[in-house]
C-alpha cells in the first residue's frame, strides 16, 4: 500500500492538531491540541446541527455511520481508492474514509440522505433510477454524490466532465455507461430549469 493510500495521518501519541483553528487564526495562531481521549465535535450534517464526542483519530465516515447512524454512506476499501464513501464537505466531494472527523468541525456535511429536497429526489438521484444506473447499489451513493456535485456546479457538463467526476469511483458491476447517461440527462434537466423562461411576443395592444 502506497503512502498516499494510508489512513489519515495527524494522530501522534493520541493527539491531533486542529487545522481549521490554525487556518482561522493565521500563521502562529491557535495550535490547540485535541485529545487524547474523546473530544467534543460540532458540525452541520444535512442541515442539522450535530454535537458529538469522538476520538480524535476517528474518520468522518465512522462518525456518520456508527455515531449518527447515517448508513447510506458506504465503506468499501477504507483507503480512499474506491470513493464509495463520498460525501460533500462544504459542497465539495470528499472521501469520508480519508477525512478525519475533526476536519469537518464547524463545517457543512451532506450525505446521500440529505441530497433530496423532502420527498423530491435530486435530479441525479431520479436520473439514476430512470436510466437504471445501478446493479448491486453499493457504489451508488458515492457515485450520486460526485455526479450531483458536478451537475449542480456545471449543468452544461460534457461526457468527458462526467467521466472525470467519477474517475475515482470503482463500480464492480460495470454500470458506467448508464451512470454517464443518467448524469447527462440530469444535467440537461437542471440546465432547463435554470434557463430564463422563454417569452413570446406580447399579445394585445395598448388602449
Amino acid at each position: 500500500m502506497s503512502a498516499d493510500q494510508q489512513k489519515p495521518s495527524g494522530t501522534v501519541s493520541g493527539t491531533v492538531i486542529a487545522p481549521r483553528d490554525a487556518e482561522r487564526k493565521g500563521n502562529g495562531g491557535d495550535r490547540r491540541v485535541i485529545g487524547p481521549g474523546l473530544a467534543p465535535l460540532t458540525m452541520t450534517v444535512n442541515g442539522r446541527a450535530v454535537a458529538v464526542h469522538v476520538d480524535p483519530g476517528t474518520t468522518l465516515v465512522e462518525v456518520l455511520r456508527d455515531t449518527l447512524q447515517l448508513t447510506g454512506t458506504k465503506i468499501g476499501c477504507d483507503r480512499g481508492a474506491c470513493s464509495a464513501c463520498t460525501v460533500w464537505l462544504d459542497d465539495q466531494p470528499v472521501a469520508s474514509c480519508m477525512t478525519l472527523a475533526f476536519d469537518a468541525r464547524d463545517r457543512r456535511v451532506t450525505t446521500i440522505e440529505g441530497l433530496a429536497d423532502g420527498d423530491t429526489l435530486h435530479p441525479v438521484q431520479q436520473a439514476f433510477i430512470d436510466h437504471d444506473a445501478m446493479q448491486c447499489g453499493f457504489c451508488t451513493p458515492g457515485m450520486v454524490m460526485s455526479c450531483a456535485a458536478l451537475v449542480d456546479r456545471q449543468p452544461e457538463c460534457t461526457l468527458d466532465d462526467v467521466k472525470a467526476a467519477v474517475s475515482g469511483h470503482l463500480c464492480r458491476c460495470g454500470t458506467y455507461p448508464n451512470v454517464f447517461a443518467a448524469t447527462l440527462a440530469a444535467a440537461r434537466a437542471v440546465g432547463t430549469q435554470r434557463s430564463p423562461a422563454s417569452t413570446g411576443p406580447a399579445i394585445g395592444g395598448g388602449a
